[in-house]
């Protein structure tokens, strides 16, 4: 993806965007992973564009689901995410992920900007330089690129 820049800032350049689908599986979820989220936020790390939970159901169906408790201790912990949507991630992009899904598990959809990278990218553009592709290497594939190594 091309760095671009804001509206509000033209020497601000936008660091790359990701997406993340967490499916826990039986739709158990313990909210452990939100605190590290809100320390990423709060330290200027990432910025959440979209944040979604969504189920898919036994039949393949795929249904968005509200913020709400979900450890079950009588505090909203996901309050703070309530409305968080750019309006990237459309019916379109739900139906996708379903497939990534299993039947019966929920999930999380997140899209986030790598706001830690902006300042690198606008260097880079600064010297004609842009990036033009990015990605994540699967962990499974990582360890098993290792072990192949003996590393």
């Amino acid at each position: 993806m091309t760095a671009a820049t804001t509206d509000k800032d033209e020497a601000e350049p936008l660091g790359p965007i990701s997406y993340l689908i967490v499916e826990f599986p039986g739709s158990q979820m313990t909210g452990e992973g939100f605190p590290i989220l809100l320390d990423l936020v709060d330290r200027g790390l990432i910025r959440i564009l979209d944040f979604v939970f969504v189920k898919r159901e036994v039949d393949g169906s795929i249904v968005a689901l509200e913020l709400k408790d979900i450890d079950a201790d009588g505090q909203y912990d996901l309050a703070v995410f309530e409305g968080v949507s750019s309006g990237l991630l459309d019916d379109t992009d739900l139906d996708d992920a379903k497939e990534a899904i299993q039947p019966g598990a929920s999930a999380a959809i997140l899209i986030f900007e790598n706001r830690w990278a902006g300042p690198f990218i606008g260097a880079l553009r600064r010297g004609k330089a842009e990036l033009v592709a990015a990605g994540y290497i699967p962990l499974d594939a990582l360890v098993a690129s290792l072990d192949s190594t003996g590393h």
